[in-house]
């Protein structure tokens, strides 16, 4: 199986300007524990996670104050849709993340999260 039979290709899409509040409100709302942050005067896209809200609110930072910019994770290991979910989740250990943006000819088409990993690997092994 391949990434792109498991990544949601709904992606909550942010800018670098926007709040952390506004970010977060944005998640909770979609039900999605990540956003693509996308800055044209970056190189790759960023990725804004609840970990990262979690560390800016126990910092005591003003979430109403405090943008994405500041608190992503500039040029995010990207994936591509025709990578073995294997490969995928070799990269996420390797790197301690939960998120992989998966990317075709430079454009955003999914993320890959470890609850897409789950639910995959579930379907296939039923109740065993």
């Amino acid at each position: 199986m391949q990434v792109r039979d498991a990544m949601s290709s709904v992606v909550l899409s942010v800018g670098p300007t926007h709040t952390l509040r506004q970010v977060a409100q944005a998640m909770s709302a979609r039900k999605v524990g990540a956003a693509v942050v996308s800055d044209p005067e970056a190189d790759g896209p960023g990725i804004l996670t609840e970990r990262d809200v979690l560390e800016a609110v126990a910092a005591g930072e003003d979430l109403d104050t405090e943008l994405a910019a500041e608190h992503l994770t500039h040029e995010a290991v990207v994936a591509d849709p025709s990578w073995p979910l294997g490969k995928a989740a070799q990269a996420m250990l390797a790197g301690g993340f939960r998120h992989l943006v998966v990317t075709e000819r430079d454009e955003v088409v999914g993320v890959l999260s470890v609850r897409d990993l789950v639910r995959v690997w579930s379907a296939e092994h039923g109740d065993s």
